[in-house]
Order: structure tokens, then sequence, then C-alpha cells
């Protein structure tokens, strides 16, 4: 094994979420159904607190349906039989037969006409959080990257054919936001944490796997290649790969292994609006048929976090890192006013934690470090005299004293700005 492939190797996010006890598997649980340790869910929680702000602002409503429905409605969106070999068998239920649901949209449908809709109110943006329950074979499952339940950041707009293309867009301008503010680039290169776009295409010689309609294929097809044109952005072809309702633009992202998956995906839809007659009444005062545009922001929490503890190499940024700070004290009499640092860190929002363990510091900071945690703030004779802190960061930086209360500023700063670096230290071209 050489250095390049030793460095993806120690990059690996099923080693690392062991080794930072993110997340396992239990055999009695079941294969595929990953459970979240508290560190584990912090990351995740902090995910998807910022995608649902995110999606706020660019105008979605976020709602809630339920994980379970009956088989019929997916009979109606056409899932069943298509899905049929990725969904669990029916749950027989006082007659009824119902499924644990694989995907959103028939949901958010079923939303849309719980009520009747003008063309002023398009486009119609539903967004969720929502928990989804796929079939994968033993063979396929991959640590959070291939599981059997997952959380989807899923959305269906409702729209005027006229504003398909529009939407698309802004629905790639989320996604190119929140992927900048990750720290993930575009390029094709298989570094952990690259990206780049494919358009995938019907099969039309497919008939079990795709609707019948070239025409409105080659409509869909056409209006998502032009996005990415005007857009100015390489991208690839790869028929086969459309859903059966439509053709859509895949973002791949490669993991540590170098292999290639589809981590955010935008979609066109010709054929929901028909099966659930998504109308809508237009301006002459007539009922129209609306398109759907299917879009994940930031896909899957569980494979963007196994993307993301690839390209961090488990070192997250101070905003997502599960212990922020870590207070070392130096000896026992330095334990109280250690426990006041972490009283008033916590107060302040700021995830901390109190190694009081009866260890040399040098220990300590290994520890600390072998944890990635972001920075360790040592307390001794003279921080406890003068009421400060002297910081070190993971990388082995040494910050020097600080005011607590400067430090809790600075980490704040850093925190709130979603830095990818260390950014402890206030730029003086910034100070008042």
């Amino acid at each position: 094994m050489d250095q390049s492939d030793q460095n993806l190797s120690e990059r690996d996010h099923k080693r690392l979420g062991k080794e930072l006890d993110l997340f396992t598997f239990s055999d009695t649980v079941g294969k595929g159904l990953p459970l979240w340790t508290p560190k584990g869910a912090t990351i995740r929680r902090e995910l998807e607190r910022w995608v649902v702000d995110e999606e706020l602002k660019m105008g979605y409503q976020h709602v809630y349906t339920p994980e379970l429905a009956k088989l019929a409605l997916y009979e109606k969106s056409g899932h069943y039989p298509y899905y049929k070999e990725s969904m669990y068998a029916p749950i027989m239920i006082e007659e009824e037969k119902f499924m644990l649901r694989p995907m959103t949209c028939p949901h958010h449908f079923e939303l849309y006409l719980s009520r009747p809709h003008s063309y002023k109110e398009l486009p119609i943006r539903y967004a969720e959080l929502a928990k989804l329950f796929r079939f994968e074979k033993s063979g396929e499952l991959m640590g959070l990257q291939r599981v059997r339940s997952f959380c989807l950041a899923d959305a269906h707009i409702m729209a005027r054919e006229d504003q398909a293309q529009n939407e698309i867009g802004l629905a790639l301008d989320l996604i190119d936001k929140l992927s900048k503010i990750l720290g993930l680039k575009y390029g094709k290169d298989n570094r952990p944490g690259n990206y780049f776009y494919r358009l995938s295409l019907g099969d039309r010689q497919d008939t079990k796997k795709y609707y019948q309609d070239d025409k409105a294929w080659d409509k869909a097809e056409e209006i998502l290649r032009q996005v990415l044109k005007q857009r100015k952005v390489e991208f690839v072809e790869a028929p086969g790969e459309a859903a059966f309702y439509g053709p859509k633009i895949d973002i791949q992202m490669f993991n540590a292994n170098g292999k290639e998956d589809t981590a955010f995906t935008v979609q066109y839809d010709f054929v929901m609006p028909k099966r659930f007659t998504l109308n809508y009444v237009n301006e002459e005062g007539k009922e129209e048929q609306a398109i759907v545009i299917h879009r994940s922001s930031i896909g899957a929490i569980e494979r963007v976090i196994a993307f993301l503890i690839e390209f961090y190499g488990g070192a997250f940024p101070a905003w997502l890192a599960p212990v922020q700070a870590e207070i070392l004290p130096i000896a026992d009499r330095h334990r109280e006013y250690s426990k006041k640092i972490e009283e008033e860190l916590k107060e302040a929002g700021i995830r901390a934690e109190l190694d009081d363990r009866s260890e040399k510091l040098g220990a300590k900071i290994r520890d600390a470090q072998r944890q990635k945690i972001p920075y360790m703030l040592v307390v001794g004779d003279k921080e406890a005299e003068n009421l400060t802190v002297a910081v070190r960061s993971r990388s082995g930086r040494d910050y020097g004293s600080f005011p607590v209360q400067k430090f809790i500023e600075n980490l704040k700063k850093e925190i709130q700005t979603k830095s990818l670096k260390e950014d402890l230290v206030e730029n003086p071209s910034q100070k008042r």
C-alpha cells in the first residue's frame, strides 16, 4: 500500500466512526440499521437544524408526513411494483396492507391535494427531513453510505411548466451553497469530498423500467441539459440512470475508496402529476396540470455524514464538532475552576467537556487530539489566579492565554460563521 492509499484508508468513515465513537451497528437490532451515539447524534442534529434553516430562507415549507402508508398509495404512484424489490414486505393491519415508506413524494402529493391551489401560489415547495426504509442486500451494505434506514433531506416542488427551469436552477443554487459551506469541491478526480454533475437519462427501450412517453422524456431531458449548460459547468450524461418518472441531475461524490456515489439529486417529474392529478387553477379559471421537481439538498443524512467524516478525516470544523472545547486541569486543585469554565462555556452554547481524570497533562492532550477536538483549554495555577485559559488547538498551535469570556466570544464567531479552519484569533482589521 503506497502513501496515498494509506491516507485514504485512514479516512475510511467506518474506521473513524468507531475510533471517534460516532455510530455503531448491532446484529441484534439488524444489519444496515445504524445506532447514533451522543457524539454522532450531535453532528446529525447540527446538520439537520442548519439544512432546515437554509431551506426556510429559500422559500421551502417544512412539513411532517408519516413513515407508514397504505400499499395503495405506492400503487397509485407507480413505485409499487417498479421499486418492489427495494421495498419491505407489506404489513397487514385490520385487513389492509401498509408499507414502511421508501420515499416521500406520494405523501407530499396527497398533502398538496388536501385543498385547491391557484397559479398565484405556485411554486409550492414542500420539504421534509424524511425517515425512509429501503431493502438493501446484505452484501451491498457499507457503513453509513448504504443502509436500510435513513433520513433524506427531501423536497417536492409543484410548479407551472414555465417555472421549471428557474426552479431547477434554484435547487442547484441551494445545493451549491450548502456544498460550499461544507467545503466540498467540484472536481472529477477521486478525492474524498469532490463532486461532479451527471445528467441521468432514461432508456427508451426499457419498457419495464421507464414510463413510456418519448415526447415528455425529450422535453424534460433538454430542460435539465440547458440548466447545466447555462451554469457553465462540465457534466457527463448517463443513459439508463434516470428515475422511472423522469430524468435527473445527480451530484456524484467520491468516498475514501475512490468510488463514486450519488450524494444529491434534482429530478424532473412528468408522470406523478398525471397519476395524482396535481392540478391548479390557471389565470383563466381553468384547471391545469402542474409539474413536479424532486430534490434533495444534502441527500441522505447518513450518507453525507459518511462523506464528511472522510473529507475532514474526522476533524470536523468547530461548528460541527461533537465536542468543541476540552478543558484540561493540570492537577486536582484546578478542578473547581475548571468546572466553572465548563459551566460558562455550556451556558454560552459551546459544547464543552471536562477531562478531570488523574492523568498527566501530556496524556490528556494526546487523547483530545486523537478525538480531534478543535480546542483544548489548559488550566493551571496561573490560569486559576488570572481567570484565564491557555488555549491549544488540535493542530498543535499554541494560542497562549485568553480571558475565558474572550475565548468564548472568539469561538462563537468561528462557530457562527461556519469557518472551515481554525479562526480563533481576531483579524485586527475587523476590530472596532
